[in-house]
């Protein structure tokens, strides 16, 4: 009964407990199937939960899809599903494929399947997802129930005229002849649904004022890829396929007409055509539109070439709409339930603006766009996120990778912007939703590598000296990438004028704030003196001019430093300007470009007489009479992605190759590595890191700088490690370790964090577990956790286990019988936490110097403290000696013999008599300890005595001092006699309430605060709980607690029936709360509120009783008590007063006292007598 509620919620729990936020990212137990993004809030919707997450992607609410069937047939076509709390039991569930947020009336639509695989929508609020105003069985988008269906889409779209607009859902839903329906539905190809209750058809309807319009379709299979609405125009794209013919990636366009019917009638389409898809079979994977755009509409999608999608471009179109042609006339789509086209054309195709970049396994985009750039985040498919961007002229800048997954978890095709500060991106990782920043800013160091960077959304800030976002930097002293781009941020040219004079022209490839430019210096110096002759007209951003002194430069060169100053930060550039006539050599071509010249008709000259860009060099061919290298294999050429170290390639005619060259898709600038060991048909280099997934392409490069030769390497992941058994080890070390390790072939040696020595690994890909002997803990025999690394090139990965040392394994002694021909040896071993297997240990029995293998028996030595073993040999052998091994380490066990017996009787004896000894010594420690207890307990209560009898003393000297005069009697007033009650120990506070009693003849006039706690106060439900809450606090001690008692008092002075009611509460919860503990301490001592505020009450009571009533009396009979004591007949023999009341009297001396007879004689009449005990 006790487990059952356990697995009650263990089962009701789900994937929910296996969610968590971690690293800016959040992991669902299941995958994702649709996830949406509404203003500060992610909604992500799994199996069998629907998550709502905040913009940072922590968790707000969950809230489960399961439900059950109501209805006459139940899980069947005509049942409807509702939706039930976590707790209630559950018989169906629905898996959601469409949501849709609706901001503007704070509701999110939700749709999707159930279990008897018929759609069903609801509509939740946005602010709290568990709360549905309407659910209905119907189908809105697609009913695939395994995976969230990536082949069909569903938007909000608004259809207005000229008075009013209204929000619809448009749903594209995959077709194809092998998908099957259970439910009956209006839903064709492409459907327009209504999504709110504005019209009396109601919320999900798919007809209008002319019937049920829809799409259909000609292909025998339609993949929806995309759909958005600009302005008033509807763009759906889509992969489509006829039998026997080749796929066809579709743009269709819909008019945003008022009514449905107009809207799906105004279908007209064009096929988007790749020219360079070499023959293969291209297919959209993902899309995104290029917002910005003034003119015309730019998009951008991920194209395959091949069925597995592992080929693939990201390309620009241009998708202006071209409304001239007749609608309704596709020739593959086509309005109503049946095809009426007649006389259709060859469908009209549009080509591609330009081919970004080519990577292979892209499977998401998002496009964004700052400034003049266009910025690509493209997600791979093995969990990369990149970042590109392209000028106007469509010319990328270096990618660069904002996250890289440490498994090949791909990127899903939908990638999402934060709405809140835009600078994230929303990466699905197909159980794991993302929040990556756009840019990577903050991790450049200088101005140098912000540049180069080549990010549009970074600039480096002068005043801080920082990179970062512009709208961080806090004046417009900052320095961007220029409006296209520039592979350097400063370039110079050497121009020769006809009368001789050479010019130095310099730019600056920069983007300036207003601040910047307007402090725009350049500054020439040389060694050499005075460099430009004074006559240049100044700077102008971007561009300054040097006209040299000197028509004539020296042979070995001229070096100039440019000093250039934009705001606070300084730019250095060292120059070597050279004789553009006189450059000779081998590299002939590049150092021409690279000295500032012009190439022209094969030979350098001015930079205003030639061509100054590099690419001419491109087909000038190395003088140097070099033989070409050639490449014939690399080993190994796959890697992860940080690397190999010692890499083998092979060929021929390696002998004078300097480097290894790589270059791969994102890499702006080609990593080169140097070799040895060059035989000339082979030589070894390290494959360097990177920082993305992918394949690069490899040289060999020559002295000349030349690079020859073409071979691949590909990227892959970084391995991991995922188990290790056994997780202990001994002392000793060499026992065998299993590492289970992903990528495997990767790995180069395995490290202890207790010892550097790396273990080699050699292991291919077929094998993911590795087994070795562990190192040696060293001379402790403290048992410890060492870590485990996995040396990967240059870096070392830890484990996700790690690994314990335990001292090495006890075996105390052993014994044996024989049956039959079999001898059986029983091994004892003192317990551990080693776990040790029956193969890890190896046992002979030794006879005569001769061993006999002892074989194991299948008990684990781990779960007992006896091992057993069989050793097969004739019966009449003795086996007196034992050898163990396990590791490389051996131990010999004697037979127990009666010898030994002895000894451990001895050894018990022993710890016996040690055992009484103590008890001995501690029983004579504890009757001193008593004796002195007692003594100091004595001396205690003599000093108490003493104590009472000072008390005493002082007592009557104080009475004889008041009561000098007994004529008069002293009465203290009204307002005295209060605050000595009150405030007995507190003069500040009786000095500051005194003025509050009633005795006082000045008004004093209370503010507004004092008027509002005065009616807070005079709340009781208020008050009780707020001295309740006050007796709870420790630090509020009893002296707290009087003088709050007190100030209730004066407070509510004028208000004694209201004090006496808050009394009786605050006294009942006292007493029901000390009838639970200890009742006879009940108003023993003034421990709480309301026992100083009962003393405090009774005095105010009892003060006009006490001085119109009995405190003369009183008084007298004090008065009369001391005449007695002071005054009294005094013993002749004790010289003692014999009706004393002193403290000696009382605490020393036991009275013994009689009966007195007293005899009273009135005046007039009888006399009596009385006895008085």
């Amino acid at each position: 009964m006790i487990l059952l509620p356990a697995l009650l919620f263990f089962l009701l729990c789900g994937e929910l407990c296996c969610c968590f936020r971690k690293d800016g990212g959040f992991t669902f137990g299941a995958d994702i199937r649709q996830y949406a993004v509404a203003n500060d809030a992610v909604f992500v919707a799994t199996n069998e939960v629907l998550y709502k997450l905040s913009h940072d992607l922590t968790l707000v609410q969950n809230v489960s899809q399961r439900g059950v069937f109501t209805g006459s047939n139940q899980g069947s076509q005509g049942s409807v599903f509702n939706r039930v709390s976590e707790t209630a039991p559950w018989k169906a569930n629905f898996r959601i494929n469409v949501l849709l947020p609706v901001v503007k009336d704070n509701v999110l639509i939700s749709c999707g399947v159930t279990d008897n695989r018929c759609g069903h929508c609801e509509v939740l609020e946005l602010s709290n997802i568990s709360n549905s105003t309407h659910n209905e069985t119907i189908q809105a988008g697609s009913l695939s129930w395994e995976h969230g269906d990536t082949a069909s889409v569903a938007v909000l779209i608004t259809l207005k005229n000229p008075t009013e607009s209204n929000t619809y859902i448009l749903s594209a839903i995959h077709q194809s002849k092998s998908l099957k329906k259970n439910c009956t539905s209006d839903s064709r190809t492409v459907n327009i649904q209504d999504a709110d209750k504005k019209h009396a058809r109601g919320i999900f309807s798919f007809v209008d004022n002319h019937g049920t319009p829809t799409l259909g379709h000609k292909a025998d299979v339609v993949e929806f890829v995309d759909a958005f609405q600009i302005n008033s125009i509807i763009y759906l794209l889509s992969n489509t396929r006829l039998t026997g013919r080749k796929n066809n990636v579709r743009l269709l366009w819909l008019e945003g007409k008022f009514g449905k019917t107009d809207t799906l009638k105004s279908l007209r389409g064009v096929t988007l055509k790749i020219t360079d898809s070499g023959g293969g079979d291209p297919k959209l994977v993902a899309s995104s539109v290029i917002p910005g755009a003034s003119l015309k509409v730019l998009w951008s999608g991920i194209f395959s070439a091949d069925a597995s999608r592992s080929n693939t471009e990201l390309v620009v179109f241009d998708i202006s709409p071209d409304l001239t042609g007749t609608p309704n006339r596709d020739p593959e789509f086509f309005f109503g339930s049946t095809d009426s086209t007649v006389d259709l054309k060859i469908p009209v195709t549009r080509e591609p603006v330009a081919v970004i970049f080519r990577q292979n396994n892209m499977t998401s985009v998002l496009a964004v766009r700052h400034k003049t750039w266009i910025v690509f985040f493209i997600g791979t498919r093995d969990g990369q996120l990149i970042k590109l961007a392209v000028d106007n002229n469509y010319h990328a800048s270096c990618p660069i990778v904002l996250y890289r997954a440490s498994d090949d978890r791909p990127v899903l095709p939908k990638m999402l912007l934060d709405q809140v500060d835009h600078r994230h991106i929303y990466v699905p990782l197909t159980n794991q939703l993302r929040r990556v920043p756009m840019s990577k800013c903050s991790t450049y160091r200088n101005m140098h590598e912000c540049w180069s960077a080549q990010d549009p959304h970074c600039v480096w800030c002068g005043s801080e000296g920082s990179c970062k976002f512009e709208d961080d930097c806090k004046d417009s002293d900052w320095l961007s990438i220029p409006e296209d781009y520039q592979e350097k941020m400063v370039t110079y040219s050497v121009e020769k004028a006809p009368k001789g004079q050479i010019t130095l022209n310099i730019w600056t490839h920069l983007t300036a704030g207003h601040r910047a430019q307007s402090t725009f210096t350049c500054a020439f110096l040389a060694r050499s003196g005075v460099l430009c002759d004074g006559i240049d007209p100044p700077p102008q951003f971007p561009q300054c001019t040097c006209t040299l002194t000197n028509t004539i430069l020296p042979e070995e060169g001229l070096e100039v430093y440019v000093g250039i100053k934009l705001g606070k930060t300084e730019i250095l550039e060292h120059l070597t300007l050279t004789n553009c006539s006189d450059i000779r050599g081998p590299l002939l071509c590049q150092q021409c470009i690279r000295a500032g010249c012009g190439w022209s008709n094969n030979m350098c000259s001015w930079a205003n007489q030639g061509v100054t860009n590099d690419s001419v060099c491109q087909m000038t061919v190395s003088t140097m009479n070099f033989t070409g290298p050639e490449i014939s294999s690399i080993t190994p050429s796959l890697v992860s992605y940080h690397g190999r170290n010692n890499a083998v390639l092979s060929g021929h005619n390696l002998s004078d190759v300097t480097r290894v060259r790589m270059k791969g898709h994102t890499d702006c600038n080609p990593k080169e590595a140097p070799v040895w060991n060059n035989t000339g048909e082979s030589l070894i280099f390290h494959i360097p890191g990177i920082e993305s997934k992918g394949v690069v392409n490899v040289c060999a490069v020559l002295p000349d700088g030349t690079c020859h030769g073409s071979a691949k390497i590909t990227y892959s992941s970084s391995p991991s490690c995922t188990n290790i058994e056994p997780s202990s080890t001994w002392m000793s070390g060499k026992r065998k370790i299993t590492l289970t390790v992903s990528l495997l072939d990767f790995v180069e040696g395995i490290r202890h964090s207790h010892n550097l020595q790396e273990i080699p690994v050699h292991a291919t890909s077929k094998y993911q577990n590795f087994t070795y002997d562990t190192l040696a803990a060293g001379d402790t025999q403290t048992p410890f956790t060492s870590s485990v690394y996995l040396k990967v090139a240059n870096e070392t990965l830890p484990c996700s286990k790690n690994i314990t040392y335990y001292p090495d394994p006890t075996f105390i002694s052993f014994k044996h019988d024989s049956k039959g021909d079999i001898v059986r040896i029983y091994i004892k071993k003192k317990a551990d936490k080693l776990e040790m297997t029956k193969a890890e240990l190896l046992a002979w029995g030794v006879h005569r110097g001769q061993q006999f293998p002892c074989i194991m028996k299948d008990n684990n030595p781990h779960k007992t403290d006896i091992i057993q073993c069989d050793i097969e040999t004739t019966p009449n052998i003795e086996f007196k000696e034992l050898v163990l091994k396990y590791g490389d380490k051996t131990v010999k066990l004697h037979l127990q013999t009666s010898l030994s017996f002895l000894w451990i009787v001895l050894v018990l004896l022993l710890i016996i008599g040690i055992i009484v000894f103590g008890l001995l010594m501690y029983r004579s420690k504890q009757r001193k300890l008593t004796a002195r207890m007692n003594q100091l307990l004595e001396n205690l209560e003599l000093d108490i005595r003493n104590d009472i009898r000072q008390g005493f003393v002082d007592l009557q000297t104080e009475k004889a001092e008041l009561m000098e005069n007994v004529g008069a009697i002293p009465f203290l007033d009204y307002k005295h006699f209060a605050s000595r009650i009150f405030f007995p120990e507190s003069e500040a506070l009786m000095k500051l309430c005194i003025k509050d009693i009633n005795q006082d003849t000045v008004k004093v006039q209370l503010d507004e605060c004092c008027h509002s706690f005065s009616r807070l106060i005079h709340n009781q439900l208020f008050l009780t709980s707020m001295v309740h809450a006050l007796e709870e606090q420790k630090s509020f001690t009893i002296k707290n607690k009087c003088a709050l008692a007190s100030l209730l008092t004066v407070a509510l002075h004028g208000d004694l029936s209201y004090l006496t009611e808050i009394m009786k509460t605050l006294l009942q919860d006292l007493m029901q709360q000390n009838s639970n503990t200890q009742p006879k301490l009940l108003l023993r001592r003034t421990e709480s509120i309301v026992e100083k505020l009962l003393a405090n009450w009774m005095s105010i009571c009892l003060y006009g009783f006490l001085r119109e009533s009995v405190g003369q009396h009183l008084f007298l009979m004090v008065s009369a008590l001391t005449q007695q004591i002071t005054k009294g007949p005094v013993d002749c023999v004790t010289q003692k007063a014999l009706y004393t009341l002193s403290e000696d009297g009382l605490l020393w001396q036991a009275q013994d006292f009689s009966s007195l007879k007293v005899q009273n004689n009135k005046e007039y009449g009888d006399s009596s007598s009385v006895h008085i005990n």
